[in-house]
Parts: structure tokens; C-alpha cells; sequence
């Protein structure tokens, strides 16, 4: 201890008389552990928010889509074909499903007075709400006899709320698309973009049939999608082969041929953001650790300096008793005293920083403790390893030799 102390002491004396310098290279390994640490912070908020944005777009959703196959021989290709009787009979017979929901939609104009605005038409059911974790303001849903009678009601989200009767109350009024009246009976609550880039917020929601009379006319029954729920995030996977072995029975496919119809789970859409997010934050946080390895040459460079410096000094020391070890200490914990104080400053930097880009980018970031501790843990080892071969340089030195350097 009484040598590590006293080396300890003879290092920080070296480094006051070098201010600037050691100001230079504390610099380096404060710029590499900020990025480190902002990084972190930057790529776990990142990953929680689009992964909220994900949890937030539906209830363990299931997306069932068509697709074309393409058959042997002819090597013709054949669309695939969903009804709204598929989806009844996934209802009916998957019990690992909650609801189904089919939908068609389309991009329309919609007129009310003055206005023309240009939105997303959707044709829907009830069911589709509470799959996709839809809630009204203001308003009701409409209901089942409206779905059966194809009436002309629908409910809006937020955006075209504003765009079309900007503070008044938009509930019972009547703007038309193409030359049919909607009335308004409900606002849905604000969800903002999804995790495809869309406005969840500036649509507009009418039940199925009315949109297949009026708006988009389809062969009987036709949806562009069924989208189903699970009944909770374990039975995903269950109900997914469920609804392949209805469709495959009801579409007669068997198992060796590749079915008109794709499932997909929102677990998988988690899956597939997470990996790609991770790969990002990995990428980045290999940007910053290159940062923090030239800060640490720079260490290195500096050391050699300091031990070509001091050649005299270290042959004093030697001549009067001092072992190649006691060299070898001192110039290492040199080393690792610039590293820790670039490394401790530069965690303030970063904590400084990732608060900062919080309030800038309105995100909920947090530094992590882990990457604080990482980082400070990886500017010891930097200090020790680049300090490593100029310290072994100066206890190697030759006394005589040395004393002769003026």
C-alpha cells in the first residue's frame, strides 16, 4: 500500500506539471466515454419507444394477408383470396383467438363545406376497435343493426377532426364522400404515428358494407385483411397455427403446398425491431469504442513522451535505490490516473449529455448505470494497457545510461 501511495503521489505531481498536455489527453478518453454513454442512453430509448409503439398498435395481434402462389409446371401465379367468412370461421373455431377483425381501406376525399380533405377510408367492424386498442373522446361506435343496414356513419380520428371542423364539435355532423353523407358519431382518442410511419390519427372508420356500397366495390365478401387477437401474449404462437390450419382446410391446401395466405404475429414484428434496433445501438456503440481506443494511443503517446522526458529522473531514482518495479508502478498508475479522470469526467459529460438530448428530442432517456459502470471500467483498462508498454519502458531502463541523458 505504502507503494502504491507513494506512487500514486509522484504520478499526480508528473501530471500538474503538464497541465496542458494532460489536459489533452484526459480530452480523448472524455470524448469516447460520453459517446459511450450517450449511445447507450440513445439506443435502449430508442428500442423502448418503438417497441412501445409496437405493444401500443394492437392486443397480441395476429396479421393474416393474401399472397399469390405460384404453382409447378405452369409456373403460374394465383392470387391469394380472404372473406369475411374466413374470418368468421377463425372466430368460431381457433380458441386460442379472442376476436377477428377483416378491414378493406383505400385513400379518398372528403368534403365538408368549404374543405376538401384527402384521408384514409377504412371499412371495419366492431371488432376492430378493441383488437387495435382503439378508444373514442367524444362520441359512440356505431352498432351492430348499422353494420347490417350499411348505414352511412363513421368515426374519425383526431387529425381529420381538426382538418375538417377545426374547434367544433365535430359529433352528429355530416360531410360526404364521393356524393354519399357520413354522419360523424364518434372520435377516436389520439394515437399518433405507428410503427410504420403512418398517422393513426387522420382516418376515418365506417362500417364494412357501407364502404363496400359506397365506397369500394369488392367481390362478395372480400377484405384486404383480417386482423385477429390473441387471447394474450403466451397463446400467440398457438393461435398463429390455428388460423394456418383453418385456412389451409377451408382454402384446400394441404401442408406439403404453399398456402394463398400469410400469418404474421405482432410478437415477430417485436422480434424483428429488436434486432434491427440492436444492431444499430451495436454499430454506434463500435463507433464510440473506437473513440475511446484512439484516446487511448493518445495515453500511449503522451507516456512515451513523459518516460523520454524524465530519463534522468528515472535513473536518479534508480541510483539511489529504487527497483525497475517501483518504475514500472509508478508510470502504469500514471497512466491510469489520465484514464480514470478522462473516464469519470467524461461519464459526467455523458449523463450531461443524454439529459440534454432529452429535453431537445422530447424522449424519455435515462443514462444507464451499467454503461457508467462499463465505461469507467473500460477507461481503468485502457489506462492500464496503453500505459502498460511505456511504463516497461522506463523500468527497463539502464541506470547508467540513464544518468548520461541530459
Amino acid at each position: 500500500m505504502r507503494l502504491f501511495l507513494s506512487a500514486l503521489f509522484l504520478a499526480m505531481r508528473a501530471i500538474n506539471r503538464n497541465k496542458t498536455r494532460a489536459g489533452l489527453t484526459v480530452l480523448g478518453i472524455l470524448i469516447g466515454v460520453a459517446a459511450v454513454v450517450t449511445v447507450v442512453a440513445l439506443g435502449t430509448s430508442a428500442t423502448d419507444q418503438v417497441g412501445g409503439q409496437i405493444d401500443n398498435f394492437g392486443a397480441n395481434m395476429i396479421f393474416i394477408s393474401p399472397q399469390p402462389t405460384q404453382q409447378s409446371g405452369a409456373r403460374s401465379k394465383t392470387l391469394g383470396r380472404l372473406t369475411e367468412a374466413d374470418g368468421r370461421a377463425i372466430a368460431r373455431e381457433a380458441v386460442s383467438v379472442s376476436g377477428v377483425a377483416p378491414f378493406l381501406s383505400t385513400m379518398g376525399q372528403i368534403v365538408y363545406a368549404d374543405k376538401n380533405v384527402a384521408t384514409t377510408l377504412y371499412g371495419v367492424t366492431l371488432q376492430y376497435f378493441p383488437i387495435r386498442k382503439f378508444k373514442l373522446s367524444k362520441g359512440d361506435l356505431w352498432t351492430e343493426s348499422d353494420e347490417l343496414l350499411k348505414t352511412k356513419v363513421c368515426v374519425i380520428g383526431p387529425t381529420v377532426a381538426t382538418n375538417l371542423f377545426g374547434n367544433s364539435d365535430p359529433i352528429g355532423q355530416v360531410f360526404r364522400v364521393g356524393k354519399f353523407p357520413f354522419r360523424v358519431a364518434g372520435v377516436l382518442e389520439a394515437r399518433g404515428t405507428s410503427p410504420f410511419g403512418e398517422d393513426q390519427d387522420d382516418r376515418v372508420f365506417m362500417p364494412i358494407g357501407s364502404y363496400r356500397a359506397r365506397i369500394q366495390h369488392t367481390a362478395p365478401g372480400r377484405v384486404d385483411m383480417l386482423i385477429a387477437g390473441a387471447t394474450s401474449e403466451n397463446t400467440s404462437l398457438r393461435a398463429q397455427e390455428q388460423i394456418d390450419g383453418i385456412l389451409r382446410q377451408r382454402h384446400h391446401i394441404d401442408a406439403t403446398r404453399e398456402p394463398d395466405f400469410q400469418v404474421n404475429t405482432q410478437a415477430e414484428f417485436r422480434q424483428k425491431q429488436q434486432s434491427i434496433t440492436g444492431l444499430l445501438t451495436v454499430l454506434l456503440f463500435g463507433v464510440a469504442a473506437i473513440s475511446l481506443v484512439v484516446g487511448g494511443i493518445g495515453v500511449m503517446n503522451i507516456m512515451l513522451v513523459s518516460v523520454a522526458e524524465r530519463t534522468r529522473e528515472i535513473g536518479i531514482r534508480m541510483s539511489i535505490g529504487a527497483r525497475s518495479r517501483d518504475i514500472l508502478i509508478q508510470f502504469l498508475i500514471e497512466a491510469v490516473v489520465l484514464s480514470m479522470i478522462g473516464g469519470l469526467l467524461g461519464c459526467l459529460v455523458g449523463v450531461g449529455g443524454t439529459l440534454g438530448l432529452a429535453v431537445v428530442l422530447d424522449w424519455h432517456l435515462v443514462p444507464s448505470p451499467l454503461a457508467l459502470v462499463i465505461a469507467t471500467g473500460a477507461s481503468a483498462l485502457i489506462g492500464v494497457t496503453f500505459g502498460f508498454l511505456p511504463a516497461r519502458r522506463a523500468a527497463n531502463l539502464d541506470p547508467i545510461d540513464a544518468l548520461r541523458v541530459e
